[in-house]
């Protein structure tokens, strides 16, 4: 699978999480609403509300290991500093036989 393939299917998957995330919590918004209005509701609702705060709490999870995925599929650069390339010119130098530095 390429990378395009994969960052395309990562974006899918953001934009279900995210959808996912806005119809749980309208529904836990118009279930806290039904229990406010009719407190004898809150027997039967709560076990609802209780699944769709799970809903939202593995989405975050889903959320943590796609960024995870986007972190490691980044390409980090080297940067090395001024002491690092003179070391590792002094380094070329003996292998090369040119140690007149």
């Amino acid at each position: 699978m390429s990378s395009k393939d994969l960052e395309s299917l990562m974006d899918e998957a953001l934009c279900n999480i995210r959808n996912d995330r806005k119809v749980a919590r309208e529904f836990l918004n118009e279930v806290a609403n039904q229990i406010v209005s009719d407190p004898d509701q809150n027997r039967y609702l709560s076990p609802v509300a209780a699944k769709h705060v799970e809903s939202l709490q593995r989405s975050n999870e889903q959320l943590v290991k796609l960024i995870g995925l986007r972190q490691k599929n980044q390409k980090q650069g080297v940067v090395l500093s001024e002491e690092d390339k003179n070391n590792l010119f002094d380094i070329i130098q003996e292998e090369t036989g040119h140690g007149n530095r």
